[in-house]
């Protein structure tokens, strides 16, 4: 269903958004109550977490396309998940990004793998999915999506000058606001684009070398030293110098993990967390102007060392979203059921500032659950 506003005026209305993330750890479903321009109430939250067997067959199919070997058994995998989460949390609403398996704008498109339609009849809800395509189709990065919900939480913690959202998650991305302006798409209001890589080559190396999930408590990195030849090629990718917006690929910088190999545990953890620092710091020189405030989601506001080389390197504060009364392991699930109200009531969901797309667009698709 498109190109028809399934909601008419603004009150406010229950939805649950989800994200299964390039970390590939689980499923965050959370619910929140909005009109697609303001929050009004958040909601029960829920998380699912994937078992080593359904994680390896993600894994498996990262950078797969639709028909591709291990794709449907992937997508099985995903809706599976959402269904048993999605079960016994409450909304009117669903909004159901997918996992992404690959991501390729001005190429081969954007892949994220789960049926919406199938969720929508499984769940006798309307489910919005399908965020990024018809951004890419229009020439635009189709990510990051999550901005106009970091506008509308600027708005509800009372910003009164530019503040970044740091998301931490597989992959970085940050969202400069101006929360002065009236809307998200107005101009000058956002700038948002990938950092590099985050957790997900640090998750992977623990994956594949310790049979972790991640370096917690930055344990293992705290042990070792930064490569810095290393660390100079991989911040000689001309995608640091690419002007923003901008964005990655999960396994867009394959190079930096296999430069690691012939490192030590320690030395490899220790390096791409720096990395991941680094990425960040270059990209906040595109700031239109300097924030008074880093808030930081995702699992990378957890890595203690990240976090301490962030807050040591920039002259504003670096704090968890929790310092500020959000919730950095639902932000991202909050955003998408945030998006599915404004695709409903038909309004942009990704802009110039954005995603690079010439005009405000308002993506994703809806499915009925009476719908064939």
């Amino acid at each position: 269903m498109k190109g028809k506003a399934l909601l008419d005026g603004k009150k406010p209305v229950w939805a649950v958004g989800t994200m299964s993330g390039t970390s590939l750890d689980g499923v965050d479903a959370a619910a929140i109550l909005t009109d697609g321009e303001t929050v009004t109430e958040f909601g029960p939250s829920a998380y699912r977490a994937y078992s080593d067997n359904e994680r390896g067959a993600l894994h498996a199919a990262l950078g797969a396309w639709q028909g591709a070997p291990g794709v449907d058994a992937a997508a099985e995998i995903v809706e599976a998940a959402h269904r048993d989460l999605l079960l016994d949390l409450p909304g009117e609403m669903i909004g159901f990004h997918g996992q992404t398996l690959a991501h390729d704008p001005g190429g081969l498109g954007t892949h994220q793998a789960g049926d919406g339609a199938a969720l929508a009849q499984a769940l006798g809800r309307p489910v919005v999915w399908d965020f990024r395509s018809a951004d890419v189709a229009a020439g635009g990065q189709g990510a990051p999506l999550a901005p106009a919900f970091h506008f509308a939480l600027a708005k509800w913690i009372g910003a009164r000058g530019p503040i970044v959202f740091l998301n931490l998650g597989g992959v970085g991305n940050l969202t400069w606001i101006d929360p002065t302006c009236p809307g998200p798409f107005e101009p000058g209001a956002l700038l948002a684009f990938d950092t590099g890589p985050a957790n997900a080559p640090l998750n992977d190396l623990m994956r594949t070398r310790r049979g972790g999930e991640m370096d917690k408590d930055s344990a293992l990195a705290l042990q070792g030293m930064v490569d810095d030849r290393v660390l100079s090629a991989y911040l000689a990718n001309p995608f640091f110098k690419r002007v923003p917006p901008k964005s990655l690929d999960r396994d867009d910088f394959g190079a930096l993990q296999e430069a690691v190999s012939e490192l030590s545990d320690a030395n490899a953890a220790a390096t791409l967390t720096e990395a991941a620092v680094q990425g960040v710091l270059r990209a906040m020189d595109w700031c239109p102007r300097p924030p008074g405030r880093v808030l930081v989601t995702g699992g990378g506001r957890r890595n203690p060392l990240m976090m301490s080389r962030l807050g040591a390197s920039l002259v504003c504060p670096v704090i968890p979203v929790e310092d500020v009364g959000l919730d950095g392991d639902m932000l991202e699930a909050q955003a998408f059921a945030f998006l599915a109200i404004r695709v409903a009531r038909g309004l942009p969901t990704s802009g110039p500032g954005t995603t690079g797309v010439d005009q405000p667009i308002c993506g994703g698709r809806v499915s009925l659950p009476h719908q064939r």
